[in-house]
């Protein structure tokens, strides 16, 4: 099964934004305990380019590891070399998305209007990263009209409540940010227990949608 597949069957990517780069290990382990088979780690957080490298040898068989806030080629390039398998960006860059096919990598930017969806899916992305999602899953259901060929993943405000709503109105997965891991708490045994509840929940939505 090759990463696009993967991305179809797990349909829900845990993103991981500045996490101290001790925590990120554990982390990432709660979320595998948790059922969790997708995680994005963002360009923008702390060490995350060794973070990725660290993901990537320490539970590569077990876990998809992704590159998030993938603002330009060179970023691009940077996290392919880290060991990331997908990447996702904020925006559209088609020189991001070609770079990402090149070297055989998932590439998901981000993109809001119907323009800007079909355009970088011409360009050669994989999946387009509805963001922000907060237009809520009615939007999904208008943009998968005509638009029906195109895999949206929609994240920016998923949680619990909504996240089998949007699933459900034809979204091929979903990007959950701090809703599922929220580093501005404190890392403890206590909270990674509570991360594993939490991401069950999430599984256990995603499966029944």
């Amino acid at each position: 099964m090759n990463t696009q597949e993967k991305i179809h069957e797990g349909k829900l990517i845990a993103i991981i934004r500045d996490a101290q780069p001790e925590d990120l290990l554990n982390i990432s382990e709660a979320l595998i305990k948790g059922g969790m088979s997708l995680i994005e780690v963002t360009l923008n957080s702390q060490q995350a380019l060794q973070g990725i490298t660290r993901l990537k040898k320490a539970l590569g068989t077990e876990v998809i590891i992704g590159a998030g806030t993938v603002l330009d080629p060179e970023s691009a390039k940077a996290a392919i070399d880290a060991g990331a398998d997908f990447l996702l960006s904020p925006t559209v860059n088609e020189a991001t998305i070609k770079l990402t096919k090149r070297y055989g990598k998932v590439s998901i930017p981000g993109a809001f209007t119907p323009t800007e969806i079909l355009s970088a899916y011409e360009y050669g992305a994989d999946f387009i990263k509805l963001f922000p999602a907060r237009m809520g899953p009615e939007y999904i259901k208008d943009l998968k009209g005509p638009l029906s060929h195109i895999p949206l993943i929609p994240t920016g405000g998923i949680n619990e409540s909504n996240v089998q709503a949007f699933l459900n109105a034809g979204s091929a997965a979903c990007g959950i940010g701090s809703s599922l891991v929220n580093t501005t708490e404190a890392i403890t045994k206590t909270s990674l227990e509570e991360l594993t509840r939490k991401a069950k929940r999430f599984v256990s939505l995603a499966k029944n949608s």
